[in-house]
């Protein structure tokens, strides 16, 4: 069981580490989520729309440009954490279908105890592993998977290739959209080696990240968009340029000079993304 400490911050074992929410002091209602020191999730009970991790605010975006303001989509999100985009769709576009995939069962019962959802039959959340549940779901069935998984700062290795890539192609919709929360710093080869081996599968794709991390100046989150048919680029610019903290869109030639000479990932040879820097969550938590 978790036990509660000054200012009601939640300490708690879970199946993959230690969990920590801890409420924020700025805006009362709002939680982050730590697992093993790491910034997971931030979620505001009171009002979903508002999101306060900048690469979160760019998958929302791109969600916000698949279809008509307020149109109902089908998502898959691999990867749980505290909700925080499930319960953004399920207030922007009500009546939305969604599925949640979340390897860690004892992480979901305590989001579920401390930060409840609103009860909603759409919106489905499984404990499982995210490639298994991804290679059950039908073909052409999903507007949209959402990638945010990440075990010990990382994502798994199983996540990364061009096997698991080729199954996101294959769950997809034909205008449906694949959106990868993508973590890594200089040389940034694992961002460039994902670039290259989705778009195997998925050859229309756009990369949204802060100027400093794409120069690879500074570890940081990327969000690959990619699927079938070309993402809007000039609204996901327009949309990155005007966030609380900026962001540069890459697409096209950009894009493939950014990808140039990365290998193709395969099962065979796969591993877990970089790992961040030590200390980089330790400042202000």
């Amino acid at each position: 069981m978790g036990r509660r400490r000054a200012a009601d911050r939640v300490v708690e074992q879970v199946d993959t580490g230690r969990a920590e929410l801890v409420p924020d002091p700025d805006r009362p209602g709002s939680w982050t989520l730590l697992l093993d020191g790491t910034p997971q999730s931030h979620v505001d009970l009171t009002d979903p729309t508002h999101l306060e991790f900048e690469y979160v605010r760019r998958l929302a975006a791109a969600i916000d440009l698949v279809a008509p303001a307020g149109t109902p989509l089908r998502l898959l999100h691999l990867g749980g954490g505290a909700l925080t985009l499930p319960r953004y769709v399920a207030a922007t576009r009500p009546g939305s279908t969604q599925r949640v995939c979340e390897v860690d069962g004892a992480l979901v019962d305590l989001v579920r105890r401390a930060l409840p959802w609103p009860a909603d039959g759409r919106l489905k959340v499984r404990v499982g592993d995210a490639r298994e549940v991804l290679t059950a779901t039908r073909e052409a069935s999903v507007d949209v998977v959402v990638a945010d998984v990440f075990a010990g700062a990382r994502t798994p290795a199983h996540l990364t290739s061009v096997e698991y890539a080729a199954e996101v192609a294959r769950v997809l919709r034909p205008a449906g959209w694949y959106l990868a929360n993508v973590a890594d710093g200089p040389p940034l080869r694992h961002a460039r080696a994902q670039v290259a081996t989705v778009r195997t599968v998925l050859p229309h794709a756009a990369l949204v990240a802060d100027a400093g991390v794409l120069r690879g100046r500074r570890y940081g989150n990327l969000v690959l968009v990619a699927g079938h048919a070309e993402p809007p680029v000039p609204e996901l610019t327009r949309r990155a340029a005007g966030d609380w903290f900026p962001g540069r869109v890459l697409a096209g030639a950009e894009l493939d000079r950014f990808a140039g000479g990365a290998r193709v990932v395969h099962d065979a040879d796969a591993t877990d993304s970089t790992p961040p820097p030590p200390g980089i969550f330790s400042a202000g938590r």
